[in-house]
Formats: C-alpha cells, sequence, structure tokens
C-alpha cells in the first residue's frame, strides 16, 4: 500500500500521512518529482518524452514527463527524484546531477478508466543534463512504453494547443523555459 504525506498547496507537510487511492479520491495536495533530460543540438533544446503504459491509473499511452512519481511518505522531493529516475529509466544519478528547477501547484480532476480522481500535485521540477543515449536507457515496462526526444518549441506548442496523446501542461513548459532562461540565458 503506498502512503502520501498530505502536504500544503506550497508543498510543506501537514503531519497527515493517507493512502494513494485516499488522497486522489480526497483531492488532498501531495507532492511530485518531475524530472526532465535535456540535450542541446544544433543550438535548440530537445527533451527527452516517455510514452506512459498503457496500464496506468492516469493518462495511459500519453506523452509525459521524461520521468516522474509520487513522494512516499518521508520522502524529499529530491529524493524521489533519484529513485524515479532510475526505476523508470535506469539512470543511476546523484543529487548534484540535477538541476532544481522550482516547485510548481497542479491539479487534475477528470475521470480515467470509469474512475474519478482528482489529483492535486505540488510538483518539483528537475534538469537532468548528462547525455543520454535513448537506446541504452533500461524502461521500467510497468510505467514507460517508450520514450523519444522532442524539440523544446515543439512541445511548448502541443502544450499549449492541449494536443490529444501528450499530457504535457502549459504550466510545465512554462516552468521549463524559466530555468531554461536561469541556466542557459536564452
Amino acid at each position: 500500500m503506498e502512503m502520501f504525506d498530505v502536504r500544503t498547496p506550497q508543498g510543506d507537510p501537514t503531519g497527515e500521512v493517507k493512502e494513494r487511492s485516499a488522497v486522489h479520491r480526497d483531492g488532498d495536495w501531495h507532492g511530485t518529482a518531475h524530472i526532465w533530460l535535456v540535450r542541446r543540438r544544433e543550438g535548440r533544446i530537445e527533451l527527452l518524452l516517455q510514452k506512459r503504459s498503457r496500464t496506468k491509473e492516469s493518462f495511459p499511452g500519453c506523452y509525459d514527463t521524461s520521468c516522474a512519481g509520487h513522494l512516499s511518505a518521508g520522502d524529499t522531493f529530491l529524493e524521489a527524484a533519484l529513485r524515479e529516475l532510475e526505476e523508470e529509466l535506469g539512470i543511476a544519478a546523484s543529487g548534484e546531477e540535477l538541476y532544481f528547477a522550482g516547485i510548481y501547484p497542479c491539479q487534475v480532476d477528470d475521470y480515467f478508466g470509469g474512475k474519478h480522481i482528482l489529483d492535486r500535485e505540488i510538483s518539483a521540477v528537475y534538469l537532468y543534463e548528462k547525455q543520454v543515449n535513448e537506446a541504452d536507457l533500461r524502461l521500467q515496462a510497468e510505467e514507460v512504453d517508450s520514450v523519444c526526444w522532442i524539440d523544446f518549441e515543439r512541445l511548448k506548442e502541443l502544450a499549449t494547443a492541449g494536443a490529444e496523446g501528450y499530457c504535457i501542461f502549459p504550466w510545465e513548459t512554462s516552468a521549463l523555459e524559466s530555468a531554461f532562461q536561469r541556466r542557459y540565458g536564452i
């Protein structure tokens, strides 16, 4: 049974711990870590997308963040980020290899498989900039069907349009754009 810390909308633990399904049923704020693999090619920024497994509870089969996951009760955002990077993509990274891009609240109120989910997340966003060959990644089959690189400008277009098959939201591309401005001066 997965247990989550209930958090404030600012990301601070409230001291209450609840089971995952109860958190999603009740719409409690809880933590997630989003890690974006980034590469620069010919003056452009590309990001690795994962295609979510078709067995996922929410957004099955959609293109999403390079890797992401919930914070288990007691986890820090960084601990969850490093765990998810290794579990989903097979990358054993250190905390120093992740660039912290910020904390962002997001909410999804939708039905998946006939089940209502009110998912209120406080998401820590990180960049991973080391060279990665997608053919060398070890994809976690329960989570990830495949991966591909996409130009950041194209991803922004898709997020803004709410393109079918993509579960990237405009807040995410705005967070990335801010991080790229700070990190690369562009």
